[in-house]
């Protein structure tokens, strides 16, 4: 299943790279996720816990960095979640391309998920799609506030003035993501599709 979303930050593309390529600030940014290790510059493990209704799973992530093309704006990762109780799996690759625009930097990121055992039950085309906007959304608005608070308290030091500089934004919590999520999500996508075919 190909699933293709677009989001933007108020940096450049090297700022942007580099904060998806820091394991410590990008992980706590997923909703669910909380990072175990970083065995490497380019293998993390994450855990991540998802909740439907009395229905819980627990998965255990693998992230690997498998290409990092700086000059190109390219990132490219494989991922491979196993839930902790054997209830099934997800295994994935992600790229990320980022383009420099005006303001800013626009992610385009293009996710290839396979799921397996009852996660496949999570995988039915749309309410996939629905919910990964979602997250999407959720991580893009975590990036952008460490970016924001990043380039403000580059301006304060510049400035020489560090008392001025705004206070770190709230960790994310590793919070499960949970079914009233999962059912909002699929509702608002249930209902663009109506109208989008009624148009």
């Amino acid at each position: 299943m190909i699933i293709e979303n677009s989001f933007e930050v108020p940096a450049s593309p090297h700022e942007a790279m580099k904060l998806l390529l820091d394991a410590e600030r990008v992980v706590p940014c997923m909703p669910g996720a909380q990072l175990v290790e970083a065995t490497d510059e380019r293998n993390w493990r994450a855990k991540m816990s998802v909740r439907l209704g009395p229905v819980g799973m627990d998965f255990d992530n693998k992230i690997q960095l498998v290409e990092i093309d700086e000059p190109a704006g390219i990132v490219k990762m494989a991922v491979s979640g196993r839930d902790n109780r054997g209830k099934g799996g997800a295994d994935g690759t992600v790229n990320a391309q980022f383009v420099a625009v005006e303001g800013g930097t626009r992610v385009d990121m293009t996710t290839d998920l396979r799921f397996s055992g009852q996660a496949a039950q999570l995988g039915r085309p749309n309410v996939v799609k629905d919910v990964a906007t979602k997250l999407v959304g959720d991580f893009a608005g975590c990036l952008r506030m460490q970016l924001q608070h990043q380039a403000a308290t580059e301006a304060a030091l510049t400035d020489g003035d560090p008392d001025t500089a705004p206070p770190p934004p709230p960790p994310a919590g590793a919070k499960p993501l949970s079914a009233l999520s999962v059912l909002m999500a699929a509702v608002k996508g249930a209902i663009k599709r109506l109208f989008g075919k009624g148009g």
